[in-house]
């Protein structure tokens, strides 16, 4: 079934300021994005996502009511929610393996949804900018032909990612929006009308360096968390010997920038 903007089936492949002028109701919501303040969120009831993580959890859930993510610069944050029953997943996506990563996505939503009788699944994409090697163009484009083969209806309601989330700064180009939270709380107004706040995070736990090392050994996305028995899992992983690593320590930010990105 197709991805969907207020109804409509959006026509792919089409850059993502493109798909906005198409549909103003994704402008507005992408300007009011990036016009936030940035949200300092401390660890209580947070749970935080790494790159190549994703975590899904429902209103139910007695330990997390935020899930957040930050430091995307070419990568981008998905969420995907069920409207009826709240369930909802964040995902740091860098394009490693966006084919398999958004099944993996769909699947950890429909586990909480098989029983719900109303609501339909939104998607929110944030991240990118127009860097010159084009990485963040390919992974929006990724996405957005991802979401739109799978079974499901599933609604477009932020996009915020790539020339969307791009400002220039002595000729060079950042992110507007690094990272994001939502809301995942137990009261109804929340279920209905969950919304999306720019972020940064005083704490990346729990377990920052065990899961940061995990990413470093080139691992597929995973699921981290098990809102059913609302525990934190992390499963085992190989490290493979890093040739010369202490040289690479001896380097400076900008040679390991320019030589290792």
């Amino acid at each position: 079934m197709p991805l969907l903007v207020e109804g409509r089936r959006v026509r792919l492949p089409q850059s993502a300021g493109d798909l906005v002028r198409a549909h103003p109701p994704l402008e507005e919501r992408a300007r009011l994005l990036r016009g936030q303040s940035v949200q300092q969120v401390g660890p209580q009831g947070l749970l935080y996502v790494q790159q190549r993580e994703l975590a899904v959890t429902s209103p139910e859930d007695g330990s997390i009511s935020i899930l957040g993510s930050d430091d995307a610069t070419t990568c981008h944050i998905v969420v995907l929610r069920h409207t009826g029953n709240g369930a909802t997943c964040l995902t740091h996506c860098d394009g490693t393996d966006t084919k398999a990563e958004v099944p993996l996505i769909m699947n950890s939503i429909k586990s909480f949804s098989d029983h719900a009788q109303c609501g339909r699944l939104e998607v929110h994409l944030v991240g990118g900018f127009s860097d010159d090697r084009q990485l963040s163009q390919k992974l929006t484009h990724q996405l957005l032909s991802e979401f739109d083969r799978q079974e499901d209806d599933i609604h477009l309601v932020t996009l915020c990612v790539t020339e969307l989330n791009d400002r220039e700064e002595n000729e060079n180009h950042f992110p507007i929006i690094y990272g994001i939270v939502i809301l995942s709380s137990r009261t109804a107004v929340n279920i209905k009308t969950a919304e999306i706040y720019r972020a940064s995070f005083q704490d990346r736990g729990p377990e920052q360096e065990l899961r940061a090392a995990r990413a470093l050994t080139g691992g597929p996305m995973i699921s981290i968390y098990d809102a059913k028995t609302e525990q934190l899992r992390i499963g085992p992983y190989s490290w493979m010997p890093f040739p010369h690593v202490d040289f690479w320590l001896q380097q400076d930010d900008k040679q390991i920038l320019e030589k290792l990105c």
